[in-house]
């Protein structure tokens, strides 16, 4: 079963009679040399792109409609024997039926990485990370006009993730149960950072005896961590100008530069500033003291190296299904800048637009397909924030692999697929519950609130 059935599969246990369809995107591996740009020397990663796309029929006679998106990265790291999942962006457009099937989508989702045997990469340990930060939307632009569409809460985002990560078959700093049941192990949470823990081994450890916070914390796209690095990377610990005055030029600038990353050494306070004092700082930054409850979660897992592949492939090495990051980028700078989604007609039309543009890049048709307004970011850039002081990036060999094409094969085979969900409904008391958990930034059923009358005390009436 390849990624496409098994999101399909997992698809099919939702109640009601509908067609969903789904496209996957998911790029052949690169090498990767910004998500630790301040490490010591750089590690060698692999990074592909992820992008699906789920629209839903409410019968044979009805339109498609997107309704949900998912946006993440995986990175290798061979080196620690370990792996990233990075998961950037879910979304929906609150135009389906209930109960939504974000939820149950990104569930599958993760679980087809978490698990040994469906993990694309071969690597040990594996590392799922996110942002959670309510907004509006993410990858449907004008969704939150729609009316139906009811963004979560910035603490009910948060608690919709906890529940998404805790229904993985997962133990969270150990490893997979040794017989393939069905039964889970609840997630042991910690409130705090994984950077301390010696259970699973980290992706970028620093070397030993060097003190670098580069080492610990990861730069993914779209993060509040990174401009919290840049500053602590590029700010030495400030000294009063009364007691020293700057006198060094652009050229002994530059010279330090060479010797501190000759002798593998952190610029900055990237060496005084240790994980647990980041994250007490990060703590008082403005996206997380801005009045809304945002989450950094963070789930560890690791598997028996006898379950592991052997011999290892490379892991530049080709897949079926692959996509070339091209593609990718082209439809999701589509998505993001040549649609919208505030109307059910205007979705109607961005869903056609968006599939048409899948089908027309396997089939050939690039040239003919409307180029996208702007190239947004993503996952797969090399182009690090800052350039200067950052230390050079060690290995800088072609990939020995080319390129994978996407052909009109590949679309039918693993881009595209549909499946027909004929289950009995939800009970009518059951439907708002299951709303509730219908996906981040989607829908929020708002609790009846009573308000209740002040009750005035009556004043004893006196007689004169």
């Amino acid at each position: 079963m390849n990624f496409r059935d098994y999101l399909l599969a997992a698809l099919n246990t939702l109640p009601d009679v509908r067609e969903f369809h789904i496209h996957v995107l998911l790029t052949a591996p690169a090498k990767h040399s910004s998500l630790y740009p301040y490490a010591s020397p750089r590690p060698r990663l692999y990074a592909q792109d992820i992008l699906i796309l789920l629209s839903e029929q409410a019968n044979p006679d009805a339109p498609r409609i997107l309704v949900s998106a998912i946006e993440a990265c995986i990175y290798h790291a061979p080196a620690t024997d370990c792996a990233i999942l990075y998961v950037s962006k879910v979304d929906s457009t609150g135009q389906g039926l209930a109960p939504p099937p974000t939820a149950t989508l990104v569930r599958a989702f993760i679980r087809w990485f978490a698990h040994p045997a469906t993990r694309p990469v071969a690597a040990r340990h594996l590392w799922v990370q996110l942002f959670a930060r309510a907004q509006g939307q993410y990858l449907f632009p004008n969704s939150s006009d729609y009316p139906g569409k009811r963004p979560l809460s910035d603490a009910r985002l948060c608690a919709w993730w906890r529940r998404v990560l805790e229904a993985q078959q997962v133990v969270g700093t150990t490893s997979f149960p040794s017989n393939s049941s069905s039964a889970s192990t609840p997630l042991h949470w910690v409130y705090g950072h994984p950077y301390s823990q010696t259970d699973i081994p980290l992706p970028c450890p620093p070397p030993e005896g060097l003190d670098n916070l580069g080492h610990y914390i990861p730069s993914f796209e779209d993060d509040p961590k990174n401009r919290f690095m840049d500053e602590i990377a590029f700010t030495d610990t400030p000294v009063s100008p009364r007691k020293r005055t700057r006198t060094d030029t652009p050229r002994k600038r530059e010279r330090k530069g060479r010797t501190r990353r000759r002798n593998h050494r952190p610029g900055g306070d990237l060496s005084r500033v240790s994980p647990d004092e980041f994250w007490e700082r990060m703590s008082f930054r403005q996206e997380c003291v801005a009045g809304a409850v945002t989450g950094f979660f963070s789930v560890g897992i690791s598997v028996p190296e006898h379950r592991m592949p052997s011999p290892r492939p490379s892991p530049l090495a080709p897949q079926p299904g692959q996509v070339p990051r091209a593609m990718k980028r082209r439809v999701l700078s589509s998505l993001l800048t040549g649609v919208e989604f505030s109307t059910p007609e205007r979705a109607r039309k961005a869903t056609d637009v968006i599939e048409g543009a899948v089908r027309g890049l396997c089939e050939g048709l690039a040239h003919k397909l409307p180029a996208p307004k702007i190239e947004c970011p993503t996952a797969s850039s090399n182009a690090p924030r800052r350039t200067v002081g950052l230390p050079v990036v060690d290995d800088v060999s072609p990939n020995p692999f080319e390129e994978p094409e996407a052909t009109l094969e590949t679309y039918k085979a693993f881009i595209y697929g549909s499946i027909t969900v004929s289950n009995p409904p939800l009970p009518q008391k059951d439907v708002g519950s299951a709303t509730k958990d219908g996906a981040c930034g989607i829908t929020d059923d708002k609790a009846k609130v009573h308000v209740l009358t002040v009750r005035r005390k009556k004043k004893k009436r006196q007689d004169t």
